[in-house]
């Protein structure tokens, strides 16, 4: 007789194990101690077998009937329960450890580092985001990259940068510190580990000693070098380009892939884009008269071309990134203690700063990160004028050292 739900609910245990019977080989065990179990009786091959289906009421009786008439169809097509059941246990096995072992990798520290740098990708230029990869690859990953990120010690990881400080490469020792910091941070956040090695590495480093481009401060000095470019015999090119640099004090790299397109002068403004930038923002250089006046010179030249200053093998790309430096050694000057094509940036720096300008002005055109929301301001547009004021007083200051001035008088807008 076929067994209700009512009758399984009261069946009470006794001191022996119960048998109740639903009919096609479905059977109740109650044992002594109370559990109900479900088993299917069957015969296969001429051998009587017991499948174990499951518990009540966890597998209610009319769950455990269709189990039972699945096996059954099962049995028909000729399939052994216990074999078909042992291949799906396996298949589950399987299928759990690929889940394992696809978690294991995702913990793996040099796929959880490209992971974190493909998140923050669109937080900084291509150029940046090279630089970053090329720390991994070759400063970091060879030593702890296949390990998983959860064992990394804080002395191991010390290992890995204790390497560069015996290169003597101390700031991209803590360039590279700071890098794994935040891919250990993004590792705690995102519940792959639960705590970051490099806390306790604060002040492990040796310190990084200040990095100083060779630059030249004395005036008389600076008329000389500003003489002496007008009077470079190099390609027209690299001349004007040497000549701007020193009224936009711009890096030398952003200078030389100055495009046409960036360009507005009637408004006399270049506008560098953020994917140019190491800050990540587009950055507005104000134009003085000379500044105008130079790239306009540079139009018949290299006006129909993508970049103003275009190379001199390839036109179609910028001019190289050594010829500002080889330019001032052609002109006798030593670019690792004289001047270099970075230092224009220092020397305006220094002197706009003794002439009284705000460091905030001069901070902003220099592009520098902004240290405070005040900084920050000084990159809006209306502050512009005063920027620009200063940059044509800058030109004008410049323009009277070349023409021999001892002492300028040097007048604030």
């Amino acid at each position: 007789m076929a067994l209700t739900e009512l009758q399984i609910k009261k069946i009470k245990p006794t001191d022996k194990q119960q048998k109740l019977s639903d009919g096609g080989g479905l059977v109740l065990l109650i044992k002594p101690m109370g559990g109900k179990y479900w088993r299917l009786s069957y015969r296969y091959d001429g051998k009587q077998k017991t499948l174990a289906i499951g518990t009540y009421p966890t597998i209610s009786l009319a769950h455990a009937r269709i189990k039972r008439d699945e096996a059954k169809a099962l049995l028909s097509s000729g399939e052994d329960l216990s074999e078909h059941l042992s291949k799906k246990a396996k298949k589950i096995v399987k299928v759990e450890a690929k889940k394992a072992e696809v978690i294991a990798e995702n913990l793996i520290f040099g796929n959880v580092a490209f992971e974190y740098l493909e998140k923050e990708k669109g937080t900084h230029t291509d150029k940046h985001h090279n630089k970053l990869l090329g720390w991994l690859k070759n400063d970091v990953l060879p030593w702890i990259g296949k390990r998983p990120i959860y064992e990394i010690t804080t002395p191991e990881l010390h290992s890995v940068m204790k390497r560069m400080e015996d290169r003597a490469v101390i700031s991209t020792a803590h360039s590279v510190l700071a890098l794994c910091n935040r891919i250990f941070k993004y590792a705690v956040v995102t519940g792959k580990i639960v705590r970051n090695p490099c806390t306790d590495l604060s002040g492990a480093l040796k310190p990084v000693q200040g990095k100083h481009f060779a630059h030249i401060t004395n005036t008389k000095d600076i008329g000389e070098l500003l003489r002496r470019i007008d009077g470079h015999r190099g390609t027209p090119v690299v001349r004007s380009a040497l000549a701007l640099l020193p009224l936009l004090f711009s890096r030398p790299g952003e200078l030389r892939q100055m495009e046409w397109r960036e360009l507005d002068l009637g408004a006399a403004t270049w506008i560098i884009p953020k994917d140019k930038m190491k800050k990540g923002r587009d950055h507005v250089v104000l134009l003085s008269t000379q500044a105008v006046q130079i790239i306009k010179d540079m139009q018949p030249l290299t006006g129909a071309l993508k970049y103003v200053f275009c190379g001199s093998h390839d036109e179609s790309k910028p001019m190289s990134d050594g010829a500002i430096n080889n330019a001032l050694r052609a002109l006798g000057y030593d670019t690792k203690n004289e001047i270099t094509g970075h230092g224009f940036r220092h020397i305006a720096s220094t002197l706009l700063n003794e002439m009284g300008f705000e460091g905030d002005l001069i901070e902003a055109q220099l592009s520098h990160k902004d240290r405070d929301k005040i900084r920050a301001v000084y990159n809006h547009a209306k502050y512009l004028p005063k920027r620009k004021a200063m940059m044509q007083a800058w030109s004008d200051y410049l323009y009277a050292l070349k023409q021999g001035a001892d002492i300028v008088e040097f007048r604030r807008a």
